[in-house]
């Protein structure tokens, strides 16, 4: 059985049905997939998917065929809402990542966005190459330390953000190498990004537990904080 920490930020993602999330919104999503050769023939696989922001997108912009995984059954609920509203063939499935029980080189592409930091990495990496066809590529925009921090910095991160383990940029191409993927590489972001940032989208939840309306201000108080430290990357490389 897969477990995922019991994490109060992954509760307000979920209840206030936050898409774009991640580092760059889906700004940076457009960026990094405008770099592929994804095209109707193509089959992704949108790990984490969320509220569905980035599966919908491959399939109205490239008519790709689209699944989306996410654990958390809020978000699934949501996701499929998206799909149903926009009349999108996105097929939307709960379960983890660390075990997914499809067909080895079930697909073209996967895509993964601020997923892995919180899922044993080792086990979802392995089941992610095993997913992916020959030359199938894997882009990632992962949470990534600039140095590595003590203990008690360390466990503050991980426990507000349910995180199972921080990595820095070395941490994660030893990982990519260790799992077979070839070509890898870290991707430069435009600063521009960041200076039109597309705001979050919301799918709020009919009820909403109070404390989690304070968690949005942890969050800024967090990166503040950490600033300079917390970061994150863009990965890419191919099975």
């Amino acid at each position: 059985m897969v477990l995922i920490k019991k994490s109060i930020y992954l509760d307000f993602l979920s209840k206030f049905g936050i898409g774009g999330a991640h580092p760059g919104g889906i700004n940076l999503t457009k960026e990094i997939i405008k770099a592929e050769k994804i095209d109707k023939t193509s089959y992704v696989l949108d790990v984490g998917c969320g509220t569905g922001q980035t599966a919908a997108y491959l399939a109205r912009q490239y008519g790709a065929k689209v699944m989306g995984v996410d654990i958390n059954p809020i978000m699934i609920e949501k996701a499929k809402n998206r799909m149903k509203e926009s009349n999108l063939p996105v097929e939307i499935v709960q379960g983890s990542i660390e075990d997914f029980p499809l067909p080895d080189g079930t697909f073209d592409f996967i895509i993964s966005e601020s997923v892995l930091a919180f899922v044993n990495k080792p086990k979802s990496l392995k089941e992610i190459y095993r997913l992916l066809k020959d030359n199938g590529r894997f882009l990632a925009n992962e949470l990534t330390l600039n140095k590595r921090l003590g203990s008690p910095h360390a466990e503050e991160i991980i426990q507000f953000y349910g995180f199972e383990s921080l990595l820095t940029e070395t941490d994660w191409i030893t990982l990519f190498e260790r799992t077979g993927f070839k070509n890898r590489k870290i991707h430069p972001v435009n600063p521009s990004i960041f200076q039109n940032i597309s705001p979050p989208e919301f799918q709020y939840s009919e009820y909403i537990e109070p404390q989690l309306y304070s968690v949005s201000e942890k969050h800024v108080y967090m990166t503040a904080k950490y600033k300079g430290i917390l970061d994150f990357r863009v990965f890419s490389c191919t099975k």
